[in-house]
């Protein structure tokens, strides 16, 4: 959908197929590679992040460590710990490393079916946290553990103009749980109660050519090291000097109060943290290395934390630095506070105790960022701490994992094709594989996909009608590639750029995808932190992170300038007949065309319809403009021009039912006023009454945006828009009731019959 009626230029995100996880496998081959050859091993850092565990709630992933740890006799506390114990005797070492991310947990559920929450833990991480959140796709884990599908509402662009006193989509106060339900009956139907806990929806993704980005990465990865740790053990009959204990603690956010049980109960000697370096309370996120004078980025080495950068080294971290100094192994210095625990008797660390990490970019954010030869250097540095000895290695391998869910065979694989606006080949032959075969297409210059119906004769009664929908979405554009290697993007379409900077992206190369993150604002970290909100901020360049540190890293990987980039997206079924994808506007409306023609057949005896589906919409309507102009000059101009578009919808406890108001799974909608077009009250009267006479649910209303039909008002057509009830438009949280697009369909093929 057009926005604003202005030549809009944005943002989009969240996908799950086959062939972009093997981009994410073909990023993370060398992960784990100080471990023996083993499919379990190499897999464990996107299945340990795969499992949501915000504090308190960790009792799934412990299930899984429990597992995959078995052949050590695993102990679990009633904090949820998970560890083990090898050898005897002195000293005791302890290594542990925190399971659990910062997230939601269901506290109220509304009477209409969506779900308040409270955060875990109660304190913000940083101050961009709630805000990210909005209009992403996330999962409620019910008490049986399963995962149901849901977003967070977020505020629809078309809808804010001239709005007094808007959300600012940045606190808990304002956020809503969408799982599809519309009433509390269903939600709890569904089996989803108050406590259940509430995280994004995740996997781990591809960075360039070694780096990975997912939410709670960042709180995973010291999971997959040690599990990976243990394995190698196991698999080389190691045998550690003294007690070796190895712990995966819960309730880190939350206090640390697993962490000060475990230091209660076992008294080690000697101890390494393996996580999140934070930094000293009062300091930035950002603080400097004390030796480069330059914080550690993703690719440069594992981390050892260190609390006065002025003074040397203690006795056991230094040793740590010399057993990484003498094998080569890259280990730098980081600024950090030990592991925090609250209260005033807190367990004290041993004497010898130090901290390691990685680095990230990003931390705590869905876009955190990592690298996996940094992990690898981890793992091995930890193995020869505990034997003394080489790890074995293996130099191949993958990460395994789903390949998506089954999906509707006509809108989940519109929805999941992608195409930023210039960019739509792939949705244009996805509609062409979807046609019926003997139906025949052509493409015009400004390639717009075009067929055209029936056998009337030039001068007949019968009106010339033409069927609108725009199969481009919202995206960026590489305009250039900077001197560090990250690109720089306009942005394509229009929206709230909360929605997108700060999560993964994909690139679209002419030969393959290759994945990013969309770079935060300058402070998003920083305390006092708001997000920029102006009518430029929406248009402005912005920057891709992909893990390279060079222009010419990055000419390597195949990217050049007028590639296109895209927030991955999957189509999400959500309670009932309502599902969740971004890119619903308009692969709905292209779908509703494509059902209509199958409806119709490949022939329409007196009529002159034609359908088109068109380029380029979200950047000032150029296909639809160009297929104006054309049909006009041969003195083809359509009598009527149905658009079928989004109904941007303010069936949201965000929005104000001012306007926009049109229920989701209540039929399709006569869009008769926007910002680009005002339908003859006559006509918009005319559809209702052909729906009503056809058992067709319809509605009819005032909306925000513009559309495609508005193109052809110069060359004397009249435009009466169609389209859907949207929720959260021009967001990866979108969510629709398929009855509407049935309804939509429906009403498509009935006009092109009878009007």
């Amino acid at each position: 959908m057009h926005f604003a009626g202005k030549p809009a230029r944005f943002y989009s995100k969240y996908f799950r197929s086959a062939a972009g996880h093997a981009a994410a496998c073909g990023a993370l081959l060398s992960l784990l590679l100080f471990l023996p050859a083993s499919s379990r091993a190499q897999d464990e850092l996107p299945r340990f992040v795969a499992i949501p565990a915000v504090p308190g709630y960790e009792q799934e992933l412990a299930k899984e460590l429990r597992a995959e740890v078995k052949n050590f006799s695993p102990k679990t506390d009633n904090l949820g710990n998970v560890y083990v114990t090898l050898g005897s005797g002195a000293p005791h070492r302890l290594i542990a490393t925190a399971v659990d991310e910062p997230g939601y947990v269901v506290s109220a559920i509304t009477p209409d079916g969506f779900l308040r929450v409270q955060r875990l833990p109660q304190a913000a991480p940083h101050p961009a946290f709630d805000l990210l959140h909005f209009a992403q796709p996330v999962w409620v884990v019910t008490r049986s553990g399963k995962k149901v599908s849901g977003v967070f509402a977020g505020l629809s662009v078309h809808l804010q103009t001239a709005r007094q006193n808007a959300p600012k989509m940045n606190h808990p106060d304002e956020m809503y749980v969408d799982i599809g339900a519309s009433s509390a009956e269903e939600v709890r139907a569904a089996g989803v109660d108050v406590l259940d806990p509430v995280t994004l929806n995740r996997m781990v993704r591809s960075v360039g050519t070694s780096s990975a980005t997912a939410p709670a990465i960042g709180d995973r990865f010291g999971s997959a090291v040690l599990t990976g740790l243990l394995a190698a053990l196991h698999a080389g009959n190691a045998k550690p000097g003294g007690t070796l204990t190895v712990a995966f603690v819960a309730q880190q956010w939350a206090g640390g109060r697993g962490l000060d049980r475990l230091l209660n109960e076992l008294h080690p000697d000697e101890m390494i943290y393996v996580g999140r370096l934070l930094p000293p309370r009062g300091a930035p996120s950002n603080a400097a290395s004390p030796t480069t004078g330059k914080r550690a980025i993703p690719g440069s080495g594992a981390l050892l934390g260190v609390s006065d950068p002025k003074a040397s080294l203690a006795n056991f971290p230094s040793e740590l630095k010399k057993l990484a100094d003498d094998n080569h192994l890259a280990v730098n210095l980081e600024v950090s506070a030990p592991p925090r625990i609250a209260g005033t008797a807190a367990a004290a660390f041993p004497q010898r105790f130090a901290q390691l990490g990685v680095p990230t970019l990003f931390p705590v954010t869905p876009g955190e960022t990592l690298d996996s030869l940094d992990v690898g250097t981890l793992g091995e540095l930890l193995y020869r701490y505990v034997t003394g000895a080489a790890p074995a290695r293996t130099g191949s391998g993958g990460v395994a994992g789903s390949t998506g869910a089954n999906l509707p065979p006509l809108l989940g694989e519109l929805v999941e094709a992608y195409g930023a606006s210039g960019h739509e080949e792939n949705v244009r032959e996805k509609i062409q594989g979807l046609l019926p075969a003997l139906v025949k297409t052509e493409t015009d210059a400004a390639g717009n996909l075009i067929l055209h119906l029936g056998d009337a004769k030039p001068g007949a009664k019968t009106p010339r009608i033409v069927f609108v929908a725009h199969m481009d979405e919202i995206g960026y554009e590489v305009r250039s590639i900077e001197s560090d290697g990250r690109l720089l993007v306009d942005v394509l379409g229009g929206g709230y750029t909360e929605y997108f900077l700060g999560h993964a992206v994909l690139v679209h190369t002419a030969q393959r995808r290759i994945g990013g993150v969309l770079e935060l604002p300058t402070g998003w970290d920083q305390t006092g932190f708001e997000w920029p909100r102006n009518a430029r901020s929406m248009d402005e360049a912005v920057h891709v992170y992909l893990g390279t540190k060079s222009a010419e890293e990055t000419l390597k990987l195949g990217i050049k300038s007028g590639d296109w980039v895209t927030i991955p997206k999957e189509y999400r079924p959500l309670l009932g007949t309502r599902a969740n994808g971004r890119s619903f506007d308009d692969r709905v409306g292209c779908a509703a065309l494509v059902q209509a023609v199958r409806a119709l057949g490949p022939s329409l005896p007196g009529r002159d319809v034609t359908f088109i589906w068109s380029t380029e919409e979200e950047v000032g309507l150029k296909g639809a403009a160009a297929a104006a102009e054309r049909m006009a000059k041969e003195g083809h101009a359509p009598d009527f021009v149905f658009a079928i578009d989004t109904f941007v919808s303010s069936d949201s406890p965000l929005e104000l039912k001012r306007f926009g108001d049109a229920e989701v799974g209540k039929g399709f909608v006569v869009r008769a006023v926007d910002n680009s077009n005002i339908a003859p009250r006559e006509y918009v009267d005319r559809v209702v009454k052909l729906a009503r006479e056809n058992k067709i649910a319809v509605q009819y209303g005032v909306t925000g945006g513009g559309n495609d039909g508005s193109a052809f008002l110069r060359y004397g057509s009249v435009d009466v828009a169609l389209g859907w009830p949207l929720r959260y438009s021009h967001s990866p949280g979108e969510v629709i009731d398929t009855r509407d697009l049935d309804a939509l369909s429906r009403i498509v093929a009935v006009l092109a019959r009878s009007w």
